[in-house]
C-alpha cells in the first residue's frame, strides 16, 4: 500500500535537533535528575533566603519510581510434525479387527507403489503371504510395519472423519425427457498446468484455466459454465434425470448409470475446473434456511423439493465443477485416485501431499447415527479436494442408496494411525 510522505517542517533541520535536545534536557533536570553539588558560600550571601522561611537550597527531587518490567515474550510454539512415533497398543481395538479385507487392498495397491524402495520389500511380503487367519495377518502386519500416531500442527490428534460413496443414476445416451443433465468429459479449452513439472516443492498442485488471447484466465466457474451448456451439448457423454443427483455425484467422483437403452456403465473422476469445493450445506447454513447439524444429504434434498426455483443457485453456491471418463462397471467399487477399484468400508480418501497413497491406516472414529466405535484397518487409495491435512479422511462406503444414506450421514470425531515399513522414518 503506498503511504504519503510525512510533511517537511518548516524550521531548519539544525534548529529542529538543537530544541528538542533542550527540552529533553529540561525534562531530565525536573524530572529523575541527581541533585548538583551545594552552591558556594558567596553565592548564598548574595542570595539571601526569602522572607517566607523558605531555605535558600531547593530541596532535591523525589526519585523516580522505578520502571516495570516488561513482561517476556514467548516464541511462537513450532507446528507439530505430523508422523509421531506410537505403539501397536496404541491402536484402540487392533486385536479385534480383522485386517483381511484391509490387507488384499493394501496388496492391489502395491502395483502403483512397490517400485517406491521404501514399500519395495513390504509388497514382495504381502505378495507371498497367505495369513491362515486374522491373528496371524495382525501378526504380520506388526512385524513389516511400525505405527505413527497422525497428529495436527497445533499438537492435536482427533480430526474430522466424513463418508461419500458410489451412487446410482438413471440415464441415456440420447437427450429427451427425463434425461435432460448433460454429463460432460474434460473440455477441450481447458488448459492445465502440472506446477510440480516446474517447481518440484509444489507436487500434486495443478493449475486450471482457458486462454483470452494470450492470458491464461480461471476456467468457468460451474454459474458460468451453465450458460455454456448449450452449445456443448454435442460433447456431452450421456444425459441423466436429475440435476441435484448429479451434483452429488460430482461431489463424490465416481457413480453408476443404468442407461435406458440397458446395462449399467460407470462414471468416473477425470478433472475438475480449478475453482475451490465449497459446501452447499454451510451456504444453507449460512442463508439461514436451515441448521448445520441439518444438512445432510436427505435434508438438502428435501429443502431442493421444496424450493425448485433456487436449485440452480444452491448448487451455484459451488463453484467447482467435476468432469467425467466413461469406465467398465466391474469390480466392487469405481477406482480411486491409485486407480485400483476402491474396496466398500475398507478404502479412504486422504490428503496425499502428507500421507503416501497406498499405505495402510488404521482409523478410531464411531458409527454415524448410534455413536458405536468404530475402529478398523483401511487403505489410503483415495483423494479429495475438500480432504485436507494430518488427521481427516472420507470413508467409502460403497455403491447405492444405503451406502449414501451412511455416508450422508458420517460427520464424526477420530483418531489415525499410519502404518510404515520398520526402518522407515517419515519427515
Amino acid at each position: 500500500m503506498h503511504r504519503p510522505a510525512p510533511p517537511r517542517s518548516p524550521f531548519p533541520a539544525f534548529r529542529l535537533a538543537s530544541g528538542l535536545a533542550v527540552l529533553a534536557a529540561a525534562l531530565l533536570i525536573g524530572g529523575c535528575a541527581a541533585p548538583g553539588p551545594a552552591a558556594p558560600a558567596k553565592e548564598a550571601a548574595a542570595c539571601p533566603a526569602p522572607a517566607t522561611g523558605m531555605p535558600a537550597t531547593p530541596a532535591a527531587p523525589a526519585a523516580c519510581p522505578p520502571c516495570p518490567a516488561c513482561p517476556p515474550v514467548e516464541p511462537p510454539k513450532p507446528a507439530e510434525k505430523p508422523f509421531q512415533p506410537a505403539d501397536w497398543a496404541d491402536l484402540p481395538g487392533w486385536a479385534e479387527d480383522d485386517p483381511r479385507p484391509a490387507f488384499r487392498a493394501f496388496r492391489a495397491s502395491c502395483g502403483g507403489i512397490e517400485k517406491q524402495p521404501i514399500w519395495r520389500t513390504a509388497c514382495e511380503e504381502a505378495r507371498a503371504a497367505e495369513p491362515a487367519d486374522a491373528a496371524a495377518l495382525r501378526a504380520w502386519f506388526e512385524a513389516a510395519f511400525q505405527p505413527w500416531a497422525m497428529t495436527n500442527p497445533d499438537g492435536s490428534r482427533e480430526g474430522l472423519i466424513t463418508g461419500y460413496y458410489e451412487p446410482v443414476l438413471k440415464g441415456s445416451r440420447s437427450r429427451g425427457k427425463p434425461y435432460l443433465q448433460p454429463v460432460f468429459g474434460p473440455p477441450e479449452d481447458m488448459v492445465t498446468v502440472d506446477l510440480a513439472e516446474l517447481y518440484p516443492e509444489l507436487k500434486h498442485l495443478r493449475l486450471r484455466g482457458r486462454l483470452e488471447g494470450r492470458r491464461l484466465v480461471p476456467y468457468y466457474s460451474r454459474a458460468e459454465w451453465t450458460g455454456q451448456e448449450a452449445k456443448r451439448n454435442p460433447d456431452a457423454i450421456l444425459w441423466v434425470d436429475d440435476a441435484l443427483d448429479f451434483f452429488f455425484m460430482q461431489i463424490q467422483g465416481s457413480g453408476l448409470v443404468e442407461l435406458k437403452e440397458g446395462g449399467r456403465i460407470r462414471l468416473n473422476y477425470a478433472d475438475q475446473n480449478g475453482h475451490p469445493y465449497r459446501s452447499i450445506g454451510r451456504w444453507l447454513a449460512d442463508q439461514g434456511e436451515m441448521k448445520l447439524d441439518q444438512t445432510s444429504m436427505a435434508g438438502i434434498k428435501a429443502w431442493a423439493r421444496a424450493n425448485p426455483a433456487r436449485l440452480q443457485e444452491l448448487m451455484n453456491a459451488n463453484p467447482s465443477l467435476v468432469f467425467f471418463r466413461e469406465v467398465p462397471a466391474t469390480g466392487d467399487g469405481p477406482p480411486g485416485a491409485m486407480a485400483v477399484p476402491l474396496t466398500p468400508q475398507r478404502s479412504i480418501a486422504i490428503d496425499p501431499r502428507i500421507l503416501p497413497l497406498g499405505a495402510p491406516v488404521f482409523l478410531a472414529a464411531t458409527w454415524p447415527g448410534d455413536g458405536k466405535p468404530l475402529r478398523r484397518l483401511m487403505v489410503a487409495q483415495d483423494t479429495g479436494g475438500a480432504i485436507r491435512g494430518p488427521v481427516r479422511a472420507d470413508f467409502y462406503w460403497g455403491t447405492g442408496a444405503e451406502a449414501g444414506g451412511q455416508a450422508g450421514r458420517m460427520r464424526q470425531q477420530g483418531r489415525m494411525w499410519t502404518l510404515l515399513p520398520r526402518g522407515y522414518t517419515p519427515k
